[in-house]
This record gives C-alpha cells, sequence and structure tokens, in this order.
C-alpha cells in the first residue's frame, strides 16, 4: 500500500511540476486602456489562444489615459487608447526612457445617445455645444424645440464619462472645440456601457458612446456638421469617415514591438483579426474578406 502511495505521489508531483513549467514557458502579454476597445480587445484575447497556445493576452479597462499611464510606467505591454496620446503625455514617455508607437487597429462611430421615445432625429453641432458645453443654454428639451414624453420637468440629463476616457476627450475635442469645457453637472459614467444604460432607461437623458454599445433600446441621432448633410453612426459611415465623429482606435507600444507583441499585433490587423473587430461593430482599418 505504501508503494502504490510513493507512486501516485510521484506521478502527481511529475505531473504538477510538467503544469507548472508549461505555464512558466507560456508568454503573457499585458493589455490595458480604452473601454471603447476593451469588449473586442477580449475577443481578440480570446481567439488569439487558438492562435497560439503559448502566449496568453491578460486584458483590462479603466479607460485610456489609465492604460496611457501603465504604458508610460512600463507597466504593460500594449495600451489601448479612443484617443492619441496628449503632448504632455509624449514628454512624460520620454523623459522616462520610453518610445511610445502608434498602432491604428480601427474606426470607431461615436454616437449621441437619446431616449427612444425621443421625438429628436437630428442634432447639429450648434446643438450639440449648446446641450453639453458650458454655457450652453439648452437646459431643457424645451430649448431645442422638443417634448420628450415622459421627461418630467423637461430638464436635459447630460450624460458625459468620466475625464480619464479618451471618449471623453475626443468628444470634446471634436465637437466643443480646443478650448471648449463640459457644462458642470454633468453625470459622468465610468465606461461606455454606463452611458448606454442610463440614457436608456432615462426619458431626458442624452449622452455619447460608442457605436459597439448601441442596443435595440436605444436612439442614435443623425448628426449634421457646418451645414453638411445629416450622417447616422454605423460602421460604413465610420469606415468612409463620412460620420463626423468617427475616429481612429488606437493600441501604443514601448518602441516598436518585437517578438510575441509584434506577431499578436500583426494579427489584430490580419483578415482574422478585422473580422472579429467587425463582428463587435467597429469599422476595421482597411477592407477585408469575412465568411
Amino acid at each position: 500500500m505504501r508503494k502504490i502511495s510513493y507512486a501516485i505521489s510521484v506521478a502527481a508531483s511529475s505531473l504538477f511540476i510538467a503544469f507548472s513549467a508549461q505555464a512558466a514557458d507560456r508568454t503573457v502579454i499585458q493589455n490595458k486602456g480604452s473601454d471603447t476597445l476593451v469588449n473586442v480587445a477580449q475577443a481578440w484575447a480570446e481567439a488569439y489562444g487558438d492562435v497560439d497556445a503559448n502566449v496568453a493576452v491578460a486584458v483590462s479597462g479603466g479607460g485610456s489615459g489609465t492604460g496611457i499611464a501603465a504604458m508610460i510606467n512600463g507597466t504593460v505591454d500594449i495600451a489601448n487608447a479612443s484617443r492619441q496620446m496628449k503632448k504632455k503625455e509624449l514628454k512624460l514617455a520620454k523623459s522616462k526612457g520610453q518610445d511610445p508607437i502608434e498602432h491604428v487597429v480601427g474606426y470607431d462611430a461615436l454616437a449621441v445617445f437619446i431616449h427612444q421615445d425621443n421625438p429628436a432625429d437630428t442634432l447639429n453641432y450648434d446643438q450639440l455645444k449648446s446641450v453639453f458645453g458650458r454655457g450652453g443654454k439648452a437646459t431643457k428639451w424645451s430649448d431645442l424645440g422638443l417634448k420628450v414624453p415622459g421627461c418630467k420637468g423637461d430638464e436635459i440629463v447630460v450624460v458625459s464619462r468620466q475625464n480619464n476616457s479618451g471618449t471623453y476627450a475626443y468628444f470634446k475635442k471634436e465637437v466643443l472645440g480646443k478650448k471648449g469645457k463640459y457644462r458642470q453637472g454633468t453625470l459622468d459614467m465610468h465606461g461606455s456601457k454606463d452611458v448606454v444604460d442610463l440614457v436608456e432607461k432615462t426619458p431626458c437623458a442624452i449622452g455619447y458612446s460608442g457605436l459597439a454599445y448601441a442596443t435595440d433600446h436605444i436612439k442614435m441621432a443623425c448628426i449634421m456638421k457646418d451645414g453638411g448633410d445629416c450622417v447616422t453612426p454605423s460602421v460604413e459611415t465610420a469606415s468612409d469617415r463620412s460620420y463626423p465623429i468617427a475616429r481612429p482606435l488606437f493600441m501604443y507600444t514601448n518602441g516598436e514591438p518585437q517578438g510575441a507583441i509584434k506577431t499578436y499585433l500583426d494579427w489584430v490587423k490580419s483578415d482574422e483579426g478585422q473580422c472579429i473587430l467587425l463582428k463587435k461593430g467597429y469599422a476595421p482599418v482597411r477592407g477585408v474578406s469575412c465568411n
């Protein structure tokens, strides 16, 4: 009996050592940042396990600013961002011996969401500035000539993102202008999905978020810029940039990627990776053939 127990113990120890060695040989790519990108980044990470079982991609959100800060501090391999790095971030990175390299991995339409009972179909930049901008005069839906069913008191509930969000920064720059500021009293959400969930349940609300977070229970406004055509957010209008609030999506690395990181980024930009992006509601960086 002791011999059998000893044999089992040896076998178990050998198996543990084998698994430990296998785990030790596995490369882990740390990937952090944009909440806009987090869903597709997780989908990429899961699919890549079938491409290379020896590489694991660990994905977390927290916002573009959080991911970029982690890349600058050298705690992640790839930072996801829905905006370009700021000059001060690039300067800080250089001061720490980092060399950020930008990789465009897709495009996104930043949609303006309203409750499905809201009668608005079209919104222009002047209206958006008057709603979201500091000093804007539209504080009630009636200020825009609208009567929203279920919106008691008529007051516009303005839903935004926290200031570490790339979506926050991009909307501010594109819609409110370089010197523009958000109005005070906005409801600032942690994530893109949180914005959509709140607007969906709140008749008085308006908010902005990535197109990929749209549902069948919420309405997206057609957007008009500078007297141009009104364009509805979609994968197609993000691809051809006809939608005025379309933006590139980025991954940043410290220096030109090498080894497993380069192989992974090349796969993300391949037809297989870009088709996953497309299925998640984003526009690919180029034309792709998907099954």
